[in-house]
């Protein structure tokens, strides 16, 4: 078996033949959804757009429950250390 045909997997006429009905059988089934490629690669496109945006929504709500937090511990510290500090 040359490098070739074990990178392939099997002989490039059956490959070709097997990529042949694969590519005819994912193209009936894009056309009966009305998909083109371009719509597929739209939809990874905004996919990744919204996983994007989400990622920074969710940092941004971190940050708030941790500013919010903030606001009430670091008052109530500051307050604890000054009574504790006159001891």
């Amino acid at each position: 078996m040359s490098e070739f045909t074990r990178f392939l997997g099997d002989t490039p006429l059956r490959i070709f033949l097997k990529l042949l009905v694969v590519s005819f059988l994912v193209g009936i089934v894009m056309s009966y959804f009305g998909w083109s490629p371009y719509d597929v690669l739209y939809q990874i496109r905004d996919f990744v757009l919204q996983l994007w945006n989400m990622g920074f929504k969710a940092i941004d709500r971190f940050v708030g429950y941790f500013l919010l937090g903030a606001a009430v511990v670091v008052p109530a510290f500051v307050i604890l250390r000054l009574f504790s500090y006159r001891r």
